[in-house]
């Protein structure tokens, strides 16, 4: 652990919720482990133990609270889940769960070059439990989520959390819970049958965040009837690959900063990838980051403080990719009217119960078979209209995946090697779609703007000082520039 015991027990004192998601109890007396944000009465230190990771406590027989739900809680940032190998593999793990892909121990020691003998040897060590137990435990942490959080068939749950069959679901849930899943469910009152409204999940963050930059920083960039930011609310529609095809929906997620939370309504279309939209959210709003690491190494930053500040992602990688391509050498807003004009002719139509929401981003498969002079005709120069397909057929033969799971490396090779894409275009690609918060676009106007060069190699140097954090530092810079405090 990052603290010893006695120091855990402050945090869990205090409520402290810069440790939500790093550091859970097991109350002894109850057979219960919590969040340290728990509102509960504080138990006494003698019936306290306490672990760094959510799987920790269950191997120790311990079951989530029911209160403070420890399946919510913030989990770890891209850089966190890289400083060892058994981390990147826990990190892997946890984004197959999420996106239901499966999690097989070979497939994944693969592709961090190491045996599956020795990953599970390093992974239980620095984990302090098997793969296997870790990935167990992320899988009924989720379909707890959904349980307590939506209206779903025990049977879709079960399936939409990776578990082969029902009797296997029942049956880890009893031994790990001591309740059967329709136990908890009734035990929560949650249930949503015959309910008006859309169902709503609950995401934590750890504070501080700024929502204001954050949703201004969408806001500046929203496209006509595909995303809307109104309030502390950012909505948008979105497809999802499921079954050999796509389902259209959208969401709408909610800043509550009184608790620490994102509220997120979404279309029942959607509830078979709910755990993969769960994690598109997470990304796409930065809510795993821990402020408390990032802000010191970014102290040396020009300009005023900016505590909370969160790396801007995306919710669809390609969409993303093709938004940095269209602003390859033109502002924001031209790029904003090159991509509007690409979802006007190229976009499907998806019902919303927002009117500002009706079309859907153009999918890979529809622009790379599109007519390239029908791609020009909306203004968009041939060398764009090139990289364009070439990104789009990328995508969909499958050579290319752009989502935080991806191999970075091996990623932003592939990207390099499409005609069109520069280190500067593949590096924001990285930063957004990849969730790399050590990308660094050194040929970004915007930055050299800033910082008051035109010197790539000068700016690359400066950056040093804010490993591994530099795309926080682009946010930053970015926000100085278009958001002045």
């Amino acid at each position: 652990m990052v603290l010893d015991a006695d120091a855990a027990y402050l945090a869990l004192k205090a409520r402290d919720a810069r440790f939500d998601g790093r550091l859970f109890v097991g109350v002894s007396s109850t057979g219960i482990y919590c969040r340290p944000v728990c509102r509960v009465r504080t138990p006494r230190r003698e019936n306290c133990r306490f672990f760094d990771t959510r799987a920790q406590a269950e191997a120790a027989r311990f079951r989530p609270c029911l209160k403070c739900r420890p399946e919510i809680a913030p989990g770890l940032s891209h850089t966190d889940s890289s400083r060892s190998l058994a981390d990147a593999a826990a990190r892997l793990i946890e984004q197959a769960v999420q996106r239901g892909e499966p999690a097989r121990l070979p497939a994944l020691a693969a592709r961090l070059g190491v045996t599956d003998r020795h990953l599970r040897r390093i992974f239980l060590a620095a984990q302090a439990v098997p793969p296997h137990a870790y990935l167990n435990t992320q899988r009924l942490l989720l379909a707890k989520q959904l349980l307590t959080d939506t209206d779903q068939p025990v049977t879709q749950v079960a399936l939409a959390s990776g578990f082969a069959s029902l009797r296997r679901f029942n049956a880890a849930f009893a031994e790990h819970y001591r309740l059967n899943p329709t136990q908890l469910r009734r035990a929560r009152g949650t249930a949503r049958a015959g309910t008006a409204g859309p169902a709503a999940l609950r995401l934590a963050y750890r504070p501080p965040l700024d929502s204001a930059a954050l949703l201004g920083f969408f806001a500046r960039r929203q496209l006509r009837g595909v995303e809307q930011v109104e309030g502390l609310s950012l909505r948008r529609t979105l497809a999802w690959p499921h079954g050999g095809g796509r389902i259209a929906g959208w969401f709408d997620a909610r800043f509550v900063p009184e608790r620490c939370e994102v509220h997120l309504a979404y279309a029942p279309a959607l509830a078979p990838v709910l755990g993969a939209l769960l994690a598109c959210v997470r990304q796409g709003l930065d809510l795993d980051a821990d402020p408390a690491l990032i802000a010191p190494a970014l102290a040396t930053l020009p300009g005023p403080p900016r505590p909370g500040l969160r790396l801007a992602g995306c919710f669809d990688g390609f969409e993303l990719a093709t938004r940095v391509i269209l602003g390859q050498q033109v502002t924001v807003k031209a790029a904003c009217t090159l991509t509007q004009r690409l979802v006007d002719r190229f976009g499907a139509r998806v019902d919303t119960p927002f009117a500002a929401l009706s079309q859907i981003f153009p999918d890979a498969a529809t622009l790379a078979g599109a007519d390239p002079a029908e791609i020009g005709g909306l203004g968009i120069v041939r060398q764009r209209v090139r990289a364009l397909q070439a990104l789009a057929a990328a995508v969909t033969q499958g050579r290319l995946t752009l989502h935080p799971g991806a191999p970075l490396q091996a990623t932003l090779d592939a990207l390099r090697a499409l005609p069109g894409v520069g280190e500067w275009t593949a590096q924001l690609i990285a930063l957004r779609a990849l969730a790399w918060p050590d990308a660094w676009p050194a040929g970004d106007i915007g930055l050299m703007q800033a910082l008051g060069t035109r010197d790539a190699k000068l700016l690359a140097a400066r950056a040093e000082a804010w490993r591994p954090w530099r795309g926080y530092a682009v946010m930053h810079l970015w926000q100085q520039l278009e958001n002045p405090a």
